[in-house]
């Protein structure tokens, strides 16, 4: 029986199903966490064959200790994975130090944790990047902003999600950002790119081909949600573009992706942008080497009909999945902020889309900064009927 180590199996608290389809599979399925074994989900629970709490997950040397205890007590670890983009680099560390040749190791992380080494690799599959300044001093930006235009985007060279994004529409504003970023940090500078971020998100055989394939739209940007509290969209997409599968095969291919839930996001430009492309164009934004966030493997599922829990689960233990896709559905999440006046209520949202609603939950406290608090998600077969659902759940 192989070993399949999960770091912090219960959170996102959907991930136990990974854990359940391991299981189910044959693998010997052993949980690190820092959350009280009585505290776990009844599923979660059934779902692993041993659990460790160490006091914190923040503590390597404890993650350390787990799995060398794992491993006597079982043998070596076959797979060691958390599927969380926060891990990752402990992940890479841990697989390193065991020997565990599944996944990234501590060489690979430069190219897919660093916004600035991601470039090269896009570069490698042919598709435009923007322009980009690692921030070192003040007149070597500026210099670099009055080079490619405002405004320009500033963020941690090595950062998760859309946390300490700036955006500079102003050259005065560059002073701001020095006076209040983060001591210590390495920032990425780039030109801004017109468009909307669309993502490729796909499940990776051992071969580095796509064994399931999907993808999503975020009509607003994540970084003025974060920024400016506002309300949250956005939908997996009916049915995938074909540029878009083209873009994210061949980045797939560029950074030898192999055994892995990855999701990509590009950016479709709404305008001609010199040196990017032309209208309609698919260009880079970062690669994410892990499911998109919170629940959008469920969004997955409601809109393919299908099951990519079982099928990354099919990916581990068989290299392959017959598992089916059915009917093909937009699925849209709408989060909506506490303390705003909505012209629809939740109670009527609730009725309005019974029919087509699949969840509707409070986001954990975690992921409510890039979410919303109350979240709807429901599938529609045209996109006249998902624009009318967005015009109800976040009109004000």
């Amino acid at each position: 029986m192989k070993n399949f180590v999960f770091i912090s199996p219960n959170f996102p608290t959907n991930y136990w199903r990974f854990c359940k389809e391991l299981k189910q599979n044959g693998l010997r399925v052993l949980g690190i966490g820092d959350q009280p074994y009585d505290e776990l989900m009844p599923e979660l629970k059934d779902s692993l064959h041993e659990y460790y709490k160490v006091s914190s997950l923040e503590n390597y040397d404890e993650v350390y200790r787990a799995c060398a205890f794992f491993i006597f007590r079982y043998g070596p670890i076959d797979w060691l994975e958390s599927n969380n983009e926060y891990w990752l680099e402990q992940n890479a560390r841990l697989r390193t130090a065991f020997h565990i040749t599944s996944g990234f190791q501590e060489e690979d992380l430069p190219r897919i944790k660093y916004k600035s080494q991601m470039k090269e690799y896009y570069h490698r599959a042919g598709i435009a990047t923007a322009r980009y300044h690692l921030v070192d001093n003040r007149e070597n930006c500026l210099a670099f902003m009055h080079e490619v235009g405002l405004p320009v985007i500033v963020k941690p060279d090595n950062g998760v999600g859309a946390s300490d994004t700036h955006k500079l529409s102003a050259f005065e504003d560059l002073d701001h950002f020095f006076e209040t970023r983060i001591p210590g940090v390495p920032y990425i500078m780039e030109e801004f790119i017109h468009g909307e971020i669309q993502s490729y998100d796909a499940i990776i055989d051992s071969k580095g081909d796509p064994i399931f394939e999907a993808g999503n739209v975020t009509p607003m940007s994540v970084m003025d949600i974060v920024n400016n509290n506002d309300n949250s969209i956005y939908y997996i997409v009916k049915d995938l573009p074909e540029d878009t599968r083209r873009a994210g095969r061949a980045t797939v291919k560029a950074f030898e992706v192999k055994n892995r839930f990855v999701h990509f996001e590009f950016f479709r430009l709404l305008q001609d942008q010199e040196g990017m492309g032309k209208k309609g164009d698919v260009v880079a934004l970062e690669v994410n080497m892990r499911p998109c966030g919170g629940f959008s493997p469920d969004m997955m599922n409601f809109a393919n009909s299908t099951d990519v829990y079982k099928i990354y689960a099919d990916m581990i233990a068989y290299d392959s999945s017959l598992f089916p896709s059915g009917q093909h559905q937009f699925c849209a999440f709408a989060g909506r902020r506490d303390g705003r006046p909505f012209r629809v209520s939740n109670e009527q949202m609730e009725q309005k889309y019974a029919s087509h609603m699949k969840m509707r939950l409070r986001m954990p406290d975690a992921l409510a900064g890039a979410m919303g608090n109350e979240v709807f998600i429901a599938t529609f077969p045209t996109r006249e009927e998902m624009d009318q659902f967005y015009q109800d759940a976040i009109g004000e």
